[in-house]
């Protein structure tokens, strides 16, 4: 069904990392919805081929590519892919990310690495490999996700917080340099949205403690609806952050 609010959305080459679960599996949804083309990247080859056959059987164009974040060429594949099927890209949406939460004193070192791999690192490898093709069509709009933590940092969260922080200045940082090509740049800061996150916490008390804070956690939805705003603008118009939480999260 097109909503009424697709007048800079349909057509447009979306590419999604994380697209088979929680915020990028409710973004794809949407935007296909809508009349983007949705080329979908995910290690879950099977989830995010379910979803490509769900969509283009539904009237829908998009396209399923295994993507490894933590691996450059594999982000680099997924948006070069995209161009080569499809032309070009619209808006690069880096939204794979891990949430391993745990104290600093239990070193989960293995946690920490994971989590900047997959947070940071893919964040700029995703920048990496649409930046070149933004740059010369003049064109563009890369959306990355951040966190309500990248604005509060609480006890369990320190490493995770960092990565999310680190996203917000990395976008701020692109904003001011991708004027000269026209690219427009956008972060999301989501609270407590229903997703696989509270999952990816090896520490069995501190799961508990996340799952009791994601019993508010408002639909991944509500997220898809955020990224299709910023899209939605007209061209002239650069919605840079959008920060939300469930009407009754405190933190």
């Amino acid at each position: 069904m097109m909503s009424e609010n697709n007048s800079n959305i349909a057509g447009k080459v979306v590419v999604i990392t994380g697209a088979s679960s929680g915020l990028g599996e409710a973004t794809a949804r949407r935007l296909s919805a809508e009349g983007a083309t949705v080329v979908l990247g995910a290690r879950r080859v099977d989830r995010i081929q379910a979803l490509a056959d769900e969509l283009n059987g539904g009237g829908g164009k998009a396209l399923a590519i295994p993507t490894d974040v933590t691996h450059a060429n594999q982000v680099k594949r997924l948006v070069d892919t995209a161009v080569q099927t499809y032309g070009r890209i619209d808006v690069m949406l880096n939204n794979a990310g891990l949430m391993p939460h745990s104290p600093l004193e239990r070193l989960k070192i293995d946690d920490w690495n994971r989590t900047i791999d997959v947070n940071i690192k893919g964040v700029l490898y995703g920048i990496a490999a649409a930046l070149p093709y933004m740059k010369q069509q003049k064109a563009g709009h890369i959306i990355n996700v951040s966190s309500v933590a990248g604005h509060k940092v609480r006890p369990g969260s320190a490493v995770y917080a960092a990565t999310k922080t680190a996203v917000l200045v990395i976008s701020e940082g692109l904003r001011q340099e991708v004027k000269p090509y026209n690219i427009r740049t956008t972060v999301l800061s989501p609270g407590a949205v229903a997703t696989e996150l509270p999952n990816s916490i090896t520490e069995p008390d501190i799961a508990e403690n996340v799952r009791k804070l994601y019993e508010m956690a408002i639909p991944a939805d509500s997220f898809a609806r955020a990224v299709a705003f910023a899209m939605s603008q007209p061209d002239d118009v650069d919605i840079n952050e959008i920060l939300f939480r469930p009407t009754n999260q405190e933190l």
